[in-house]
């Protein structure tokens, strides 16, 4: 395994630092090296690491999560107001409703499938969207209209939504039967998990105000090692109690770093970007290898065009988002634009059915793993293109 492992890293990070040079998103890359190095090329991997995979990326996804709460700040939510609220949920319905009403019809997949298929393309990437508004953030572009905090503070809220989503209809695909307590599962779950990270997060925190002497390091290894178990801490219980620990991951972290100074909040946030370097690579590298290549070329051409129709859809809900706001044409474009990438969720939890034995797996897998390809440069050079254009 140590052997796949190594590959594994040094081949990732230079497709990374290739695709950086020309200016193509470092995850296109990695995932193009799973898939040449995966058992349907190169078959380079130990089949003890792929055995893991789907625990690799649930680490990754808790990564995601850490991240997201350590950056988003409650403040940032309540100044930019409605349109952040409407961005955190109304695109990913729009997309999720587009898969429902057009897949079947292209792909020949249940309407339940293409719920699933849509819930996995819901969320928009952090990958691609956290590191481009920071710079604009940087570099003072849309700042006065705080349309980077915007897109930030509902992107972050985005992904866990399409999460709980995704675990929701999953848990239909399994056989769960729909029925009144089905339904008010996910809002009780969501109610849950944000009660529960936000109490684990005080927790937390009086710790840290108390452990003077406790460093960054160590403080990074409290926040992460909590946040793998309040993730399985969900798997530990009935499922008749409904809760979500990805949820609760990232309201957890949202306390710590709402109570933290901002220089230290910084600190932290740091440390988790440089972790994420690593899982980024494990992620993407081995979503690719997990591609069964035939099936993906199989449904390729129909799959790029119920992608694409999607993304139409999915376009017109980011629209609504912004309507009736105090930003022009130029700038409610730009916002459509930073919703189209897909990637990192994508990546963590596209396997997931497959890994279930779900008869859509590969399909899922194959949507997800197109969807990535396609949008991820589409959205970061969408707006390469019109950053300076249309922001002021």
């Amino acid at each position: 395994m140590l052997l796949s492992i190594s590959v594994l890293l040094l081949a990732g990070a230079f497709a990374a630092y290739l695709c950086s040079k020309v200016r193509v998103p470092r995850i296109v890359g990695m995932l193009l090296v799973g898939i040449l190095i995966g058992p349907q090329v190169l078959n380079v991997l130990s089949p003890s690491l792929l055995a893991i995979s789907a625990d690799i990326r649930k680490i990754a996804l808790v990564i995601i999560l850490i991240r997201a709460g350590l950056s988003l700040d409650l403040k940032d939510l309540k100044a930019v107001g409605r349109p952040s609220v409407l961005l955190a949920f109304l695109p990913a319905t729009f997309e999720i409703l587009g898969f429902v009403l057009i897949a079947p019809k292209l792909l020949g997949v249940s309407r339940m499938d293409a719920a699933l298929m849509g819930a996995v393309l819901g969320a928009v990437s952090p990958a691609v969207v956290v590191p481009k508004m920071v710079s604009l953030i940087d570099r003072k572009l849309g700042t006065n209209k705080s349309i980077p905090q915007m897109i930030l503070a509902g992107a972050s809220l985005d992904d866990v939504y399409a999460i709980v989503v995704f675990t929701a209809i999953l848990g239909l695909e399994q056989g769960q039967k729909i029925s009144f307590m089905t339904i008010a599962s996910v809002p009780i779950s969501i109610v849950t998990g944000i009660g529960f990270g936000v109490l684990i997060g005080l927790c937390l925190s009086k710790l840290f105000e108390h452990a003077q002497k406790m460093g960054n390091p160590m403080k990074v290894l409290v926040i992460f090692a909590t946040g793998l178990l309040v993730t399985a801490f969900e798997d530990l219980l009935p499922a008749s109690v409904p809760f979500s620990g990805l949820l609760a991951v990232m309201s957890m972290c949202c306390i710590i770093g709402m109570r933290c100074p901002v220089d230290k909040r910084s600190v932290l946030s740091g440390q988790f970007s440089r972790i994420w370097m690593f899982g980024e690579i494990f992620l993407f590298v081995l979503l690719g290898s997990a591609v069964n290549i035939s099936a993906t070329v199989t449904v390729g051409p129909i799959a790029i065009a119920v992608i694409l129709l999607a993304l139409v859809v999915r376009s017109i809900g980011s629209a609504l988002c912004v309507l009736g706001t105090n930003l022009n044409g130029k700038e409610r474009l730009f916002c459509v634009f930073a919703y189209l990438p897909k990637a990192t969720v994508q990546a963590a939890i596209g396997g997931i059915p497959l890994a279930l034995g779900l008869g859509c797996g590969d399909i899922v897998l194959s949507v997800s793993v197109l969807s990535i390809l396609i949008t991820a440069p589409l959205g970061a050079f969408a707006m390469d293109l019109t950053e300076k254009r249309f922001l002021s």
